[in-house]
């Protein structure tokens, strides 16, 4: 049982830095305590678990909340935030008047590359990513130089020959996202990209080995998305730009909770 006296309620942010007193002659050291889970994380992570493990079935109703409470000894604000994030990640559903039920089973593969709990804040994490690359997409294809198409283009390119060897390397992918953040013309996409960069790094980590370990279909599919990307910027369709980025990250997402689109 999840012990409250032990862990971080959620909204809970990082103590700051502490640096020691140099009055003893010794070199300043400055320590970073680091960030605990939020209780809504782990129990998020406890409830994927048992979908993924097939303990929890598609179409399985989950008990109510007071009894997840008592379960798994938290709060029902805890338990709230846990099953809210579940259900905007499309694994839950909830039904007017009858309950929340099992909507999505991840592959069951998923267990290998991905802490549940950790999952929990790289899906997160995307749902500020899709808004912000899309809107890096749109003014990208409406502003990028000659220069900065061609370091997408590069970026693509690598990302190609990736699927030819059937091995997509995050440096790839990440150089793509990140040319076209720089090609938007504005200094704050790339910072806000390097602010969340390590939960960028955890997502594209999880859902490259599912594309690396899944089918060609799949790994061709990834790749055709960012062709479509890549053409409307290279087009100038503004339009188009922003809702083929939409589109990929959101695919992204479907891919990783979803079993049936691992084709």
């Amino acid at each position: 049982m999840i012990s409250q006296d032990d862990l971080s309620e959620p909204g809970d942010e990082a103590l700051a830095p502490q640096e020691a007193p140099d009055g003893d002659g010794a070199a300043p050291l400055v320590l970073v305590p680091g960030r605990r889970q939020r209780l809504s994380d782990q129990l998020y992570g406890q409830i994927l678990d048992q979908i993924v493990s097939g303990r929890l079935k598609e179409g399985d109703r989950l008990p109510p909340e007071k009894d997840i409470c008592s379960m798994f000894g938290v709060s029902r604000p805890v338990v709230r935030d846990a099953l809210l994030q579940l259900r905007a990640d499309g694994l839950l559903q909830a039904r007017q008047g009858s309950g929340t039920y099992v909507q999505r089973r991840p592959v069951d593969r998923l267990k290998s590359f991905a802490n549940s709990a950790e999952l929990a804040v790289f899906l997160r994490c995307l749902e500020v990513r899709i808004p912000v690359e899309a809107a890096a997409a749109k003014l990208a294809a409406e502003r990028r130089t000659g220069r900065q198409l061609t370091r997408i283009e590069a970026a693509h390119d690598r990302l190609r020959e990736d699927v030819k060897t059937g091995h997509i390397t995050m440096a790839s992918d990440i150089a793509f996202h990140a040319s076209i953040a720089e090609a938007a013309g504005n200094e704050f996409f790339p910072e806000v990209l390097k602010h969340i960069h390590e939960s960028i790094t955890g997502f594209m980590d999880v859902s490259l080995n599912l594309t690396r370990t899944g089918s060609r279909a799949r790994m061709r599919q990834v790749l055709n998305e960012h062709t479509i990307i890549l053409e409307a910027i290279q087009s100038q369709e503004t339009e188009a730009a922003e809702v083929a980025m939409h589109f990929h990250l959101g695919q992204s997402r479907r891919r990783v909770i979803d079993r049936n689109r691992d084709t």
